[in-house]
């Protein structure tokens, strides 16, 4: 069978709708291995039916595939039929009546307010990858950005006499995230002291770089950050999405709304974001049950 069907939607997504590369890898992953059910079944992709889709999904459940990924396949191959469909290659989308398993919506893990105090004072004052690591921190904790976009912040992106910086998220979207005043100064400290030291007379459009002049990489700042957290004695495993959590979880314990957090956060669904409110209730649970005289 040709892979041209599943190419040509992803060169769909790549340069219409703009989406990520990680996105996209996700998306091929899994219309591939509906492909691959549909040869072993000797049945094309563009004209499996509702049987083929459920058969499919089956074979995921047998496999004990966990139920957030069987939700991931589903989601991917109904954008795919999706697609078909509205460019009339195909009748009907065979994934109409198929139904995700409903999942667990997991609370997401924080840092207190003193695990972040040690965790940003952790790299070193005195050393130019230290003020840059000072700076990454500072930042993402200071914003919630992803660390897909924290790597990718050029210089002209951040204001520093607005205390703004402009991001392109998910799906190529812009947004403007403030960003606080010991962010900015630490910020300031590094590209004055730590960034001419680390480029060596070299030019990069990136504010966060290594000695090649390229961005620090995703894994280079994840297994820095780990190391970090290691210095800060926080004992549970510690990644960028678990300080971005702590970003959202502060401005909601400090009376942010929810909308607010949301923009902020690059959510294009509140529904999204609405998972903190779990955390809130929880801390208001313990709260009450700590300190009302009849809880």
């Amino acid at each position: 069978m040709s892979d041209a069907p599943v190419e040509e939607f992803l060169f769909y997504c790549r340069s219409e709708k703009g989406l990520a590369a990680n996105t996209l890898e996700a998306y091929r992953r899994d219309i591939e291995k509906l492909a691959a059910y549909c040869v072993l079944h000797k049945r094309d992709i563009l004209e499996a039916g509702a049987d083929d889709l459920r058969g499919f999904v089956d074979s995921l459940y047998k496999a004990t595939v966990a139920a957030r990924s069987i939700a991931r396949h589903i989601a991917s191959v109904r954008t795919f039929y999706k697609y078909y469909v509205g460019r009339g290659l195909i009748p009907h989308d065979p994934t109409a009546d198929i139904t995700s398993p409903k999942q667990w919506k997991r609370l997401p893990k924080y840092l207190t307010l003193d695990e972040v105090n040690r965790l940003l004072e952790a790299p070193s004052h005195g050393k130019p990858i230290g003020l840059r690591d000072r700076a990454m921190l500072q930042l993402l904790y200071a914003t919630g950005l992803r660390v897909s976009e924290l790597v990718a912040v050029e210089t002209q992106n951040l204001n520093s006499e607005m205390g703004f910086l402009r991001l392109t998220g998910k799906g190529g979207k812009q947004r403007l995230v403030p960003v606080g005043r010991e962010a900015l100064s630490a910020i300031d400290d590094y590209v004055k002291n730590g960034r001419p030291k680390i480029l060596k007379g070299k030019a990069s459009k990136f504010l966060f770089v290594n000695a090649r002049a390229n961005r620090i990489t995703r894994q280079n700042f994840w297994l820095r950050l780990k190391q970090y957290g290691l210095e800060a004695r926080i004992m549970n495993p510690l990644t960028p999405h678990v300080v971005r959590h702590s970003f959202a979880t502060h401005l909601l314990e400090h009376g942010a709304d929810l909308r607010s957090v949301q923009i902020m956060l690059g959510h294009s669904d509140i529904s999204t974001t609405e998972i903190y409110t779990h955390v809130l209730r929880e801390r208001l649970r313990k709260v009450y049950d700590q300190h009302h005289p009849r809880s």
